[in-house]
């Protein structure tokens, strides 16, 4: 009987890691982004992605992860979380994704699979400093523009996998806020999690809820407006609400 099944070439794969870093300045949740500069007939091309790169052949995904991020950005020492492996075969569709990836690296690259992590920063004075040497911008969520490869769709897919990380263990969210934060700049970061305006009367009453959003005896000083009340997070009473 004549083998009609047709061969099937395996994929050719070159496997890298993209980083999602999100910041809260206490106005605008944004996210840390990298310049990809590419040479296409003569004319320079500047658009922006995510901070990764290729792994190497002797190290883990997550070394790599830590590796590619303080590389690219200077940041170390953050927690890492893997939300999603992509492996469209049309990741490498665009043509100046391609070149890019072939004046970059060197070497033909037919397809790459990237694993994505989700981290999350205080954008304070030490953060800023030590992207400031670096060729990054941070960019509110909401204005990235197009990214190279699938990037908008792991900003999107990373924010999905944010508020479901915030839904299960709210601390994450105040990681990202000052020491010390207005009501306002809670409720803010909480509607650019949520993608959705809060009302504030309801929001009023959700704080009523969390005992661990303490009030300080300190105001705002030098703003125009009535001077908001500090708050801040007790982590000790958070735990006890949490077992």
């Amino acid at each position: 009987m004549r083998d009609t099944v047709q061969k099937r070439q395996y994929a050719n794969n070159h496997i890298s890691i993209d980083s999602v870093v999100l910041g809260f300045d206490e106005q605008q949740l944004k996210v840390l982004l990298v310049p990809q500069q590419v040479n296409m007939d003569g004319k320079i091309i500047i658009y922006r992605k995510f901070p990764g790169n290729i792994i190497y052949q002797d190290e883990d995904m997550e070394e790599a992860a830590h590796r590619t991020l303080e590389e690219l950005t200077g940041i170390h020492g953050v927690s890492m979380y893997q939300f999603k492996t992509y492996g469209s075969r049309n990741r490498t569709s665009k043509p100046k994704d391609l070149i890019w990836l072939q004046q970059t690296l060197n070497i033909k690259v037919e397809r790459i699979v990237t694993t994505a992590y989700l981290s999350f920063v205080k954008l304070d004075a030490n953060i800023l400093h030590s992207t400031k040497r670096y060729a990054v911008t941070w960019v509110p969520v909401n204005n990235v523009g197009e990214l190279a490869f699938d990037h908008n769709t792991l900003l999107n897919d990373a924010l999905a996998y944010f508020r479901k990380l915030v839904d299960y263990c709210p601390l994450i969210m105040f990681e990202l806020l000052p020491r010390k934060f207005t009501i306002l700049q809670l409720r803010t970061l909480y509607e650019f999690i949520c993608q959705k305006e809060m009302d504030v009367r309801n929001f009023q009453k959700k704080m009523v809820q969390m005992e661990y959003v303490v009030p300080m005896d300190e105001h705002e000083e030098g703003v125009r407006h009535r001077a908001a009340r500090f708050y801040k997070f007790d982590k000790v009473i958070y735990n006890k609400t949490r077992r």
